[in-house]
């Protein structure tokens, strides 16, 4: 799918014509034919889908020509707790600005939205990508506001007491507890794909000698993403906690079970043994013709099956 907008009066405007009238071209999952009209058009090449999964920074930060080719990782669907991970391509020349996608992160149904909707001005495909990367760094601390919340709030849920007679789900807990930290963890990879494409970003402003205001636009980027890291390595840690802390209690709970029946063990073992003494089939057994030899088993089955438990009460083990 190709989508291509123009600048009229330095607004965004959806572009139908020649895309090589096009400020930005935005590519989702193309064929080889859409991209190849595009590279014919515009007159460089488009990385391609293998290309953009290169982890190398040398292959995902490079200029090549007057173009200057930069790939970051981007989180898509966080919403749905099952977040789409995937490299986004911005191919930039001093005439047009490419965007190359194989997912659909929300911002780039956004931002044309609100550029049209604020009426932000923009001098050029410069001046765009930095917006479009504002919008991301926004959309990336939204995420992590989000996450902020879900944690206070599963912590209060892991801390609240628990009425007597009722246990928690502590495997609920365990999933959620995972995939916040999935989440967390991927946010922390984009962050760091885009701290480092901002910093190339910031050398090919400069090289371009572009507006100072627009340079530091670049460096705020630099100062959010930094913000935004140390705060992933915050809810980081108080994931770790919380893995901790869930595991902590699950042994808690474990233990206690297993005290249960120790206790239960030890109460019954003497009752076994005069059950297993008068069990035994000899003939000469005192108690064995006597009348109260009965009730006298019972009776001492009963006290040394009391005695135990009394003693654990005692010494406050129950």
């Amino acid at each position: 799918m190709i989508k291509s907008y123009t600048l009229q009066d330095k607004l965004l405007t959806p572009h139908d014509g020649d895309l090589a009238q096009a400020v930005w071209v935005d590519l989702q999952s193309p064929t080889p034919e859409e991209e190849r009209a595009v590279e014919a058009a515009l007159n460089f090449e488009l990385p391609t889908h293998e290309e953009m999964h290169e982890i190398e920074v040398s292959s995902r930060l490079y200029s090549y020509k007057n173009t200057a080719y930069m790939t970051a990782v981007l989180p898509a669907n966080s919403d749905s707790g099952d977040p789409a991970m995937g490299p986004v391509a911005f191919v930039l020349t001093r005439t047009h600005l490419v965007t190359i996608r194989f997912h659909d992160p929300r911002v780039f149904t956004n931002f044309p939205a609100r550029a049209q909707t604020t009426h932000a001005e923009m001098d050029g495909p410069q001046d765009m990508l930095v917006g479009i990367l504002e919008a991301i760094i926004d959309r990336q601390a939204d995420i992590l506001e989000r996450s902020a919340r879900d944690i206070d709030r599963l912590s209060r849920d892991i801390f609240r007491p628990v009425q007597k007679g009722k246990t928690r789900d502590f495997q609920a807990v365990l999933e959620k507890v995972g995939q916040m930290g999935i989440l967390n963890s991927n946010i922390r990879d984009s962050l760091l794909t885009m701290d480092r494409l901002t910093a190339f970003l910031m050398q090919i402003l400069d090289k371009n000698q572009v507006e100072a205001s627009l340079r530091a636009r670049g460096k705020t980027l630099g100062s959010d993403l930094k913000s935004l890291a140390d705060h992933a390595d915050f809810l980081s840690d108080k994931i770790t906690f919380l893995l901790d802390a869930t595991l902590g209690l699950i042994n808690i709970e474990q233990n206690g079970i297993i005290k249960i029946f120790s206790v239960a063990a030890v109460i019954f073992l003497p009752p076994t043994v005069i059950a297993s003494l008068y069990g035994m089939n000899f003939v000469n057994m005192p108690e064995l013709e006597w009348t109260y030899g009965y009730p006298f088993a019972l009776g001492l089955m009963v006290i040394f099956a009391v005695l135990p438990y009394l003693y654990f009460k005692y010494k406050k083990w129950l």
